[in-house]
């Protein structure tokens, strides 16, 4: 007897769209390097690894480069603004997340090599078409901070786009 079920995607514009459930608690140790990084992100400072054999910053931080697969020992500060690359808007609740409509994005922040994962906000997400009138891929965006720092990655609230963006 089988317990994984067979997938049935839909075909969307030519595109397969699965269908999912997730629902899971669990926790996370966050090593020596992202605990560095979420000390920083309390005094609002964003740091990324230095690989020292490519030279790369790594985002978020790492403790070894998997491209060149040595240990990183270099925190470097990066800027809190960068060039959101691709970005999706979420229209379903997800376990664990805000409620809908919420975007999260890929934002390669100045000085870094790697984009970082997070929330872009600060943007009319109740249709697709307002959305999509100020998020492209290519804008620039910054970070918004939250005015209590935990030391956590929700220090940074989200990032939204700088001035002349919209």
């Amino acid at each position: 007897m089988s317990v994984i079920q067979p997938l049935r995607p839909k075909e969307v514009s030519g595109l397969f769209v699965f269908p999912g459930k997730w629902e899971i608690e669990y926790e996370y140790a966050a090593g020596r390097v992202l605990t560095e990084f979420f000390k920083k992100l309390k005094e609002g400072k964003i740091v990324g690894s230095r690989c020292p054999s490519c030279k790369r910053v790594l985002m978020p931080p790492r403790a070894f480069c998997e491209r060149c697969m040595v240990e990183t020992s270099e925190l470097v500060e990066v800027k809190d603004e960068g060039v959101l690359l691709n970005f999706i808007i979420v229209y379903r609740k997800f376990y664990g997340l805000p409620d809908p409509p919420y975007a999260i994005g890929l934002v390669k922040l100045d000085g870094a090599d790697e984009p970082m994962l997070h929330f872009i906000g600060g943007v009319d997400l109740s249709t697709p078409e307002r959305a999509l009138q100020v998020l492209r891929p290519g804008i620039r965006v910054k970070a918004v901070w939250s005015e209590t720092r935990t030391g956590a990655i929700t220090d940074i609230k989200y990032f939204a786009p700088v001035a002349g963006e919209k």
